[in-house]
C-alpha cells in the first residue's frame, strides 16, 4: 500500500469514525475541537564534475571548463554545452543528447555520491531523430557523423548574454541534414531546428525518440517510479504512468498535442511545439519495457512532427517539475505536476498552490526557514479558525445542555421514528442547537492536510532541504520523533477536548484508536508534513483547554459526577 492509498484510508476511517457515532448517539456530542535508443556505453559522465552544494536548490555557479572530447570507436565524439543551470552532452554521432545534467540539484541516488542530477540514463540517447520519407523509407540520424559548429571541446552559455547556438551538420550520399541547438541562460529549456535536404523530405515525418524513462536520482527509487509517466497536452493535459503499461504494450496517443513530455516524482523532460504557424505534434507513442521490479519504470516514447518545407523546429525543456519554471513557460505545462486525484484536483490544486506560494513567500521575503515557515503556517492556520473554534464550542455548550430532553425524547417515541425524528428537529430549533456544529472546525484543516501530502508528494522546493535534526523534508523522518510528536500532540488535544464532556463510546475511540492509527499512519510520510500536523496540535491545546474550561462554567449540567454509586443515578443526577 503507497502513501496516496494509506491517505485515502485514513479520510474515508476518519470520516467514519467521526459521523457514525453521530447517528447513533446523537445527544452526546463531543467537542473535538517521460529517453529512447541507444548510443555508446562508454559515453560517461564527467567524474570530476563539479557537485553542487548538498541542499536544494543551491547558488548558481559559473561555468566550468569542458573537459576533453572523448573520442569512441564508431561513435563520434562528445560536445559539452554549459549554462547556468544545464550541462548537456551532445554526442556527434546522429546530433542526440546523452548526458543532460541539472547542476543546480543534488543527486540523492545511491552511488552518486553529492553530484547533480542526472537525468539520461546510461547507454541511453534522448532527442533522437528518424525521418519518415513519403515513400515510406525509415531514415535514422543515428549513424549519420555531424561536424560541430564551433568545432571546440564545449560552449559556454554565460548567465546575462544572449542566445549560443550549437549547429550539427552532416553529409551522405547527396543529402544534407542540419540540426541547430539554441541555448538561452537561466532557463531549463532550448530550441531545436533542423534542415533536411536531398532526401525528397517534402511531406516526411520526424520521429522524436523522447525518453524511455527518466534516470532517478532519488534515494528512494521505488516511490520515484510510482510517478512515471507520459503527460501530454491537447486541449488538457493529461497523464498515463508506466505502471500502467505492461512490458511490450503499445500505447497510442491520437493528437494533435502542443507538447509531449516524460516525467518522473521531481524531474520533466518535455518536447513543446509552441510557435505559431508551426505544425503541432500529430500524436505519440508509449511502449512498456522490461519490468525490474514491481512496476515499470521505464517505456520507450516516440512522437511524431511533420516536416514542412524540408524543416522542423520545437522547444525543449529539461529540468525540474517547478510550477513556476513551468508556468512561465504558458501553454499549461505546469499541469505536467498535478495535485491530488483527478475527481478532487478542481479543490486540492488551488489549496496547494496556495499553500505553496504562502511558503515560498515566507522563506523568500522573510528569509524563514521552510521548517519554521511550516510551524508558523500550522499556527496560523489554527488562529483563523479560533472564530469557528468559539461557534464549535457554544453550540457544543447548548448540545449538552440539550442532551436530558433529548434522551427524554428518545425514551419516549422509541417505537416512532417518524414522530422521533420530528421531536428532535423542533428540539434543536427551539433551543438554537446545529448537531454538527463542531464539525466544521475540525473538517476546515483537512483539505489543507490533504493538499500538503500532495505539496510534499509533488513539489521540488522541500526536496533535500533539512531542519533540525531532519536530513529532508520531504522525506520521513529516519528516527521517527516527529511522527510520533504528532501521535502524542494528537492525544493530548483530544483529551483536553473531552473535559466536561460526558463519556461515550465516540469519545473514547477518539482518544485512544485516532492517535495510534494517525501516528502509524503517518510514520512513512514526509517530515514536513508531520511537523506541520504537530504544530498545528500543539497550539491548539491551550485553545482547546480553554473552550473546556467555559464548557465546564457555561454547562454544569454536562459536569460528571466525582462519585457515582449507579449507572442509573448518575444518569439521573446530570439529567
Amino acid at each position: 500500500m503507497n502513501d496516496r492509498q494509506r491517505l485515502v484510508l485514513a479520510v474515508l476511517l476518519i470520516l467514519l469514525i467521526w459521523f457514525v457515532p453521530m447517528l447513533i448517539w446523537p445527544s452526546k456530542r463531543p467537542a473535538v475541537g517521460r529517453l529512447g535508443g541507444s548510443a555508446d556505453s562508454s559515453v560517461v559522465r564527467d567524474s570530476s564534475a563539479r557537485a553542487p552544494t548538498p541542499g536544494q536548490p543551491v547558488a548558481a555557479a559559473p561555468p566550468r571548463a569542458q573537459p576533453p572530447n572523448r573520442p569512441t570507436a564508431d561513435t563520434g565524439r562528445v560536445v559539452w554545452v554549459s549554462t547556468p543551470l544545464l550541462r548537456l552532452g551532445f554526442n556527434t554521432h546522429g546530433g542526440s543528447v546523452v548526458s543532460a545534467e541539472l547542476t543546480q540539484y543534488q543527486s540523492f541516488a545511491p552511488g552518486d555520491s553529492a553530484k547533480p542530477v542526472q537525468l539520461v540514463s546510461a547507454g541511453s540517447a534522448f532527442l533522437r531523430h528518424r525521418l519518415v520519407l513519403p515513400a515510406g523509407d525509415t531514415v535514422s540520424l543515428d549513424d549519420w557523423s555531424f561536424q560541430p559548429t564551433p568545432d571546440a571541446p564545449g560552449l559556454v552559455v554565460p548567465a546575462g548574454q544572449g542566445q549560443k547556438t550549437l549547429r550539427l551538420d552532416a553529409d551522405r550520399g547527396g543529402s544534407h541534414v542540419t540540426l541547430e541547438y539554441r541555448f538561452v541562460p537561466d532557463e531549463y529549456r532550448f530550441d531545436v531546428s533542423g534542415t533536411v535536404t536531398g532526401l525528397g523530405s517534402g511531406g516526411a515525418v520526424l520521429l522524436i525518440d523522447l525518453a524511455d524513462g527518466l534516470r532517478s536520482a532519488e534515494k528512494d527509487s521505488l516511490d520515484d517510479y510510482r510517478h512515471y509517466g507520459v503527460v501530454t497536452k491537447a486541449s488538457k493535459a493529461e497523464r498515463t504512468d508506466f505502471a500502467k503499461l505492461k512490458p511490450g504494450e503499445r500505447e497510442l496517443f491520437d493528437g494533435p498535442f502542443e507538447w509531449v513530455g516524460v516525467k518522473s516524482k521531481y524531474f520533466f523532460t518535455a518536447a513543446l511545439a509552441l510557435e505559431e504557424g508551426r505544425p503541432t505534434f500529430g500524436g505519440a507513442i508509449a511502449v512498456g519495457r522490461v519490468r525490474t521490479g514491481k512496476m515499470v519504470s521505464r517505456a520507450d516514447v516516440t512522437l511524431t512532427l511533420p516536416v514542412q518545407g524540408g524543416g522542423f523546429r520545437y522547444q525543449v525543456y529539461a529540468g525540474p517539475l517547478d510550477y513556476r519554471q513551468l508556468s512561465r513557460m504558458g501553454h499549461d505545462l505546469d499541469d505536467a505536476n498535478p495535485y491530488g486525484w483527478s475527481l478532487f484536483r478542481p479543490i486540492i490544486r488551488p489549496v496547494s498552490l496556495f499553500v505553496t506560494n504562502i511558503l515560498l513567500w515566507m522563506h523568500e521575503r522573510l528569509h524563514i526557514a521552510y521548517g519554521w515557515g511550516l510551524i508558523l503556517f500550522g499556527i496560523m492556520i489554527r488562529l483563523l479558525l479560533w472564530p469557528l473554534n468559539q461557534k464549535a464550542m457554544e453550540s457544543g455548550i447548548r448540545m449538552q445542555a440539550v442532551a436530558p430532553l433529548l434522551k427524554e425524547t428518545q425514551d419516549k417515541y422509541k417505537n416512532d421514528p417518524e414522530r422521533l425524528q420530528r421531536e428532535m428537529l423542533r428540539i434543536y430549533k427551539e433551543h438554537n442547537v446545529n448537531p454538527f456544529g463542531g464539525c466544521l472546525p475540525m473538517l476546515i484543516p483537512w483539505p489543507v492536510l490533504i493538499a500538503l501530502f500532495f505539496v510534499f508528494a509533488n513539489t521540488i522546493i522541500f526536496r533535500g532541504v533539512p531542519f533540525l535534526w531532519l536530513p529532508d523534508l520531504s522525506r520521513p523522518d529516519p528516527y521517527y520523533i516527529i511522527p510520533i510528536l504528532m501521535g502524542l500532540s494528537m492525544f493530548g488535544l483530544s483529551r483536553v477536548g473531552q473535559i466536561g464532556v460526558p463519556p461515550n463510546p465516540q469519545t473514547k475511540t477518539m482518544l485512544y484508536f485516532m492517535p495510534v492509527f494517525m501516528t502509524v499512519l503517518f510514520l512513512n510520510f514526509a517530515s514536513g508534513l508531520n511537523l506541520y500536523y504537530a504544530a498545528q496540535n500543539i497550539f491548539s491545546i491551550p485553545q482547546q483547554y480553554r473552550i473546556a474550561k467555559k464548557r465546564l462554567r457555561q454547562a454544569p449540567v454536562a459536569r460528571p459526577l466525582p462519585l457515582t454509586p449507579s449507572p442509573r443515578r448518575g444518569e439521573g443526577e446530570r439529567g
